[in-house]
């Protein structure tokens, strides 16, 4: 019986990780028409019936062309970082609670912020491994941005672990039937904008920013390399909307409503592309450690000091 539970889980995570590859390929699309209706254009749509099979077009465009790579580079490391940060964003969606057979923690928050940690790792390698100017550059600016928000991002779920005093996203389910949103409702407005920064999305992607470091970290990278570093940030954009609408939207994932939430949260970091700019990279700075990071910290004595009120009277 045992094994036989272990094969399940098994073929759930593979279906799960399926899934997932297949709704960042249509998000990719999504993205490409809506930015085409903000900029007044349609977008893709000749491949297929309104452009539905333009994602798996490119998809076999970018790995059937020819993988070039640096000759000075750490080859290795090089050529290994792309697959270890689609394997982490794709490892991520395993915090994920199911009524069906997957991974079933106690401690998914916990293990959400380990495996979003380490991906900063892979950036890093990638940008050093390449052995350029820009790519190194454009490796280090990720990693002190990342580093700068996922303190004031593991404080806004700290208040919520104080809430529900517990390190399980399913137990968000039963203490929602007021969505925290309303009742947290300046650390949800962090927590989009620290999930912008976390997903190196505009106007925080200073980890490519093309018009100073031509294309950040990725620079080298061509072909399948670059494809699964493109789907490692598209599946961690998924991710976030997925884990945004658990935290404060009411995380009912039996719902109808909740996958409706995801897939407007989803619509909400492209609009955001399409409409800011690029933010300053100093100003970035100021924002998390002099801005968020104080306020965070104040929102997480003050939610504690109200579960402790709650609990002795």
């Amino acid at each position: 019986m045992f094994n036989l539970d272990l094969l399940m889980i098994f073929i759930t995570m593979i279906f799960l990780v399926v899934m997932v590859l297949v709704g960042l390929a249509f998000l990719t699309l999504f993205e490409r028409k809506i930015l085409g209706y903000i900029q007044i254009r349609k977008g893709p749509n000749k491949v297929g019936f309104i452009g539905l099979l333009q994602p798996f077009g490119d998809a076999i465009k970018l790995f059937s062309k020819e993988q070039s790579y640096p000759f000075m580079s750490n080859y290795s490391l090089y050529y290994f970082c792309p697959i270890f940060n689609l394997m982490l964003s794709l490892f991520l969606w395993m915090s994920i609670p199911f009524f069906s057979f997957n991974f079933s923690f106690s401690f998914s928050m916990l293990f959400f912020l380990s495996v979003s940690s380490v991906s900063v790792y892979t950036i890093m390698l990638s940008g050093w491994s390449s052995n350029s100017s820009y790519s190194l550059l454009g490796g280090l600016r990720s990693v002190a941005q990342t580093i700068s928000y996922e303190v004031s991002l593991i404080l806004i779920l700290m208040s919520l672990m104080f809430l529900i005093l517990s390190l399980n996203f399913f137990d968000l389910m039963i203490f929602q039937e007021c969505w925290f949103v309303f009742s947290m409702f300046p650390l949800f407005l962090m927590w989009l904008v620290t999930g912008l920064a976390e997903t190196n999305r505009t106007p925080f992607d200073f980890a490519e920013g093309e018009s100073e470091l031509v294309s950040g970290f990725n620079v080298e990278y061509s072909s399948g390399s670059f494809a699964m570093i493109f789907m490692a940030e598209y599946s961690s954009i998924l991710l976030m909307s997925f884990v945004s609408s658990i935290l404060f939207l009411g995380g009912n994932i039996s719902s109808v409503y909740f996958y409706l939430i995801v897939s407007f949260l989803s619509f909400f970091w492209i609009w955001v592309r399409g409409t800011l700019p690029r933010f300053r990279y100093d100003k970035l700075m100021y924002l998390a450690w002099k801005s968020y990071l104080p306020v965070s910290l104040n929102f997480l004595i003050f939610y504690e000091s109200v579960k402790f009120m709650y609990l002795v009277f």
